[in-house]
């Protein structure tokens, strides 16, 4: 009876054993796959360093400068697609750990890592975004702010992100030929204390250089910029007329009553003539009497950008389009012809129309909604 309880205890003992080596080598086995998906940067990428990064599958990252933190921080959380923005400190010397009271003095810059699902928001939205909320012709300072930390810059870790970034910042240089932003690689990155992260939700009265009436369009956005980048400047020459031209890249203006748009009351909407990134939709035309295509607003207010025009002895907004940067024309407020008190005076030369029932087949069939 003793050697056959003997030999039932040695069995329960095997089996113990069996299966303690068999979760400790399943669980050596997860971190391993763990830690092969999830990778710092700094183990991904030789000689970048920020060491609480995390490589997620399906997650792509950029660092951007845009003077206080604090409102790029809250800007970018405002994006969808956007799932995690960390205020910290970004490209300053080698061998210091930065810290908010010697930040100005080490060549660092107050810098937010924005990390991004790409199959939700494209790496060109986040960047006209950001580029919205900025003076992109100013050195080290933003808003009130003023010092060296608040230098901007764009910052990335890769040859595919390198590339969307030249190509947007070829186009801001276009719109801001005293072009002062920061392109560069990332070099190092340190995350800032933990009372600046989500400062301004846990402050709703600190300051913020960046106006609520941004915060909102950037979580109402509509159109990627991705799907219309501007041509080369070879292809923009080849593919517009003479007046298109003048029109969308040396700011000319067609004469009134003689374009092609100007009384056209077909229901669909209007694109860049260079990118195709659509602007307005016909249930936003009205006529003005000024024999020009007038708009009281966008399909989408984010593929617009507004510069100061003094040009002609007079004080005037003028409309670029985002993606292409293509001279529209204008936009004026406080006009009694207008069914809401704008209005978008928009050259022909700069436009493309697309009939509605045409809207699916060029790819424009996300769009239908706004046409109704």
């Amino acid at each position: 009876m003793k050697k056959q309880l003997l030999i039932v205890i040695s069995v329960l003992i095997l089996a113990i054993i069996s299966a303690c080596n068999c979760e400790n080598s399943c669980s050596e086995q997860n971190v391993a796959k763990k830690a092969s998906s999830e990778m710092s940067i700094s183990e991904e990428v030789e000689g970048i360093m920020d060491n609480t990064y995390v490589k997620r599958e399906g997650v792509e990252v950029i660092y951007l400068a845009g003077g206080c933190f604090w409102g790029t921080e809250k800007l970018m959380q405002t994006i969808p697609g956007v799932i995690e923005a960390t205020s910290g400190y970004a490209n300053g010397e080698e061998g210091v750990t930065p810290n908010y009271g010697i930040v100005s003095d080490t060549g660092f810059k107050e810098t937010v890592r924005v990390e991004y699902k790409p199959a939700k928001v494209s790496l060109d939205m986040i960047l006209f975004t950001y580029f919205r909320s900025i003076d992109p012709t100013i050195t080290n300072k933003q808003g009130n702010d003023r010092g060296p930390q608040y230098q901007t810059g764009i910052y990335w870790v890769d040859d595919a992100t390198k590339d969307i970034v030249l190509n947007i910042a070829e186009v801001e240089k276009g719109r801001f030929p005293d072009f002062a932003v920061e392109i560069e690689p990332l070099r190092n990155f340190f995350d800032a204390e933990e009372y600046h992260q989500n400062y301004l939700e846990k402050n709703s009265g600190g300051y913020c250089h960046i106006s609520l009436e941004e915060f909102e369009l950037a979580g109402k956005m509509i159109i990627d910029p991705a799907n219309y980048r501007r041509p080369l400047p070879e292809e923009i020459k080849a593919k517009l007329t003479k007046e298109q031209f003048a029109v969308t890249q040396n700011g000319a203006t067609e004469p009134p009553f003689d374009n092609e748009y100007w009384d056209n009351h077909e229901k669909g909407i209007y694109v860049d003539i260079v990118t195709g990134e659509p602007l307005f939709s016909s249930s936003q035309k009205f006529d003005s009497g000024t024999g020009w295509p007038s708009f009281t607003q966008g399909i989408d207010e984010n593929v617009f950008v507004f510069l100061t025009d003094n040009s002609l002895g007079m004080k005037r907004i003028e409309v670029l389009s985002r993606a292409g940067n293509s001279h529209l024309g204008h936009v004026f407020y406080g006009k009694s012809e207008s069914p809401n008190g704008v209005r978008f005076c928009i050259n022909s030369a700069a436009l493309r129309f697309i009939p509605y029932d045409d809207m699916e087949s060029e790819g424009y069939g996300y769009l239908k909604e706004y046409v109704l």
